[in-house]
Parts: C-alpha cells; sequence; structure tokens
C-alpha cells in the first residue's frame, strides 16, 4: 500500500479547490463531472476534496469533521500566512518559531479546516 490523498468533506469543492489557489498558491487538478469531487494538481497532488452530498454515512448520519490539519510546507511561512489571510483564511496562530527551530504559522480555510504554515523539518 502507498498513501494517495487525504480527503477533505466540503459543502462546495470548486470554492475549496479555488481558495487553496488564491490562498496557499496551489493548483488545481482533476475535478470529477458533475463537480462533486475535485483533486489540486502538482507534483505533490495528496489533497482532495468530496462534496458532503457523497460522504459516507454512519448510523444514517454525514460524518463530521476529523481531527486533523493539513499542513502545507513553505520556505517562507510569514509571507504564506499573510496571503492566506488576505485571501480570506481565518487567522489562528501567527507565525512563530518553535523550539526545534522550525517556524510555523496556522489559519483556517473557507470551510473550518486548520491548515498548518510550516517550514520544511530537518532530520539533521
Amino acid at each position: 500500500m502507498r498513501y494517495a490523498s487525504t480527503i477533505l468533506y466540503v459543502p462546495d469543492t470548486a470554492a475549496a479547490v479555488e481558495f487553496y489557489g488564491r490562498a496557499f498558491g496551489l493548483e488545481p487538478g482533476f475535478t470529477a463531472p458533475g463537480g462533486s469531487y475535485a483533486t489540486l494538481g502538482g507534483e505533490s497532488a495528496g489533497l482532495a476534496f468530496a462534496s458532503y452530498e457523497v460522504a459516507p454515512q454512519v448510523d444514517g448520519t454525514r460524518d463530521g469533521p476529523g481531527g486533523f490539519e493539513v499542513w502545507l510546507e513553505t520556505d517562507d511561512v510569514p509571507a504564506a500566512y499573510e496571503r492566506a489571510v488576505e485571501a480570506g483564511a481565518e487567522a489562528v496562530a501567527e507565525p512563530t518559531e518553535k523550539p526545534w527551530g522550525q517556524t510555523v504559522a496556522y489559519v483556517r480555510d473557507l470551510n473550518g479546516t486548520l491548515v498548518e504554515l510550516g517550514e520544511p523539518v530537518s532530520d539533521a
């Protein structure tokens, strides 16, 4: 097995793809006929969106938001944070340096998903 993608269930897949393009500079990828599913393109395309209508049902109800975040790597966290906020992301935590030297910031996307903007982490 191999990791394929993280799928976020959203009310509007086209709006989610457009927002991630505006806020984070990510390119659109595949969109299913009818628009119920869409991916972001590019070399590391591991993020997709599916409409609430196609979400799995548990006990007759749709699954709610999961306990996770989307981590987007960037060499310039302050600039990425400002771009996201200017594009309509909700500011959660301004850029901060962690004890291990990595700078990170947090925003919420237009559907409330937590997005970490963080520098690459080195094993060295």
